[in-house]
């Protein structure tokens, strides 16, 4: 039953947001448009719910710049000072209230991963996918990247089978006190999440 409001709950709650945030969201936006020459948002390709792929938009908080031979530098070296403080604070996922407006995301549910990680699911792990994704989600608030990808997996599927009212606001407290508390719900620089190899 929950499964149904969701949608609606997701709708109006990220609307409501985006009212509210505005002023702030046009403030970083000008800003990053002018230290990203025009460039203020990160658009990346990411498997949604039943893995259909969509486009997740990300404030963009590091630089293009490359090496002489045109390769991107590493991220730490790309980062900016405002990116950085973008990212402790988790101001750079709030575009992604545009994405659940859109419907290709939830405010709750398994984080939208990579494409490369697919082929290495197992069917358990794939049914990560049977829920839209979520700016964030139960593996999120309980370690992020200080488990392992076994850990974050089980917590999506839990989540996945688990679903409710009172879980989402759970998730949600707990996301807010993260981030009010500086430590954040996603990736993070003096923590990096380690890639997917199929057995981590």
């Amino acid at each position: 039953m929950y499964k149904h409001f969701k949608r609606f709950g997701d709708f109006f709650a990220s609307f409501c947001l985006l009212m509210l945030l505005s002023p702030l969201l046009l403030v970083v936006t000008v800003l990053l448009t002018l230290q990203n020459k025009g460039k203020p948002f990160f658009y990346q390709n990411r498997p949604g719910k039943d893995a259909k792929p969509f486009d997740i938009i990300k404030f963009k908080s590091m630089t293009d710049a490359r090496d002489a031979s045109g390769t991107l530098l590493p991220d730490r070296d790309r980062i900016t000072a405002f990116g950085a403080f973008l990212r402790k604070t988790s101001i750079d996922e709030l575009p992604q209230l545009l994405n659940v407006l859109k419907g290709d995301m939830s405010l709750v549910g398994p984080r939208p991963l990579l494409f490369k990680y697919i082929p290495l699911y197992t069917p358990e792990q794939m049914r990560r996918h049977e829920m839209r994704p979520g700016i964030t989600g139960w593996a999120q608030v309980n370690g992020r990247n200080s488990i392992s990808w076994t850990d974050k997996f089980r917590m999506d599927i839990y989540y996945v089978d688990n679903v409710s009212l009172l879980l989402d606001i759970r998730i949600m407290l707990l996301t807010f006190g993260k981030v009010f508390r500086g430590s954040g719900v996603n990736q993070s620089d003096d923590r990096p999440m380690q890639p997917f190899n199929g057995t981590n």
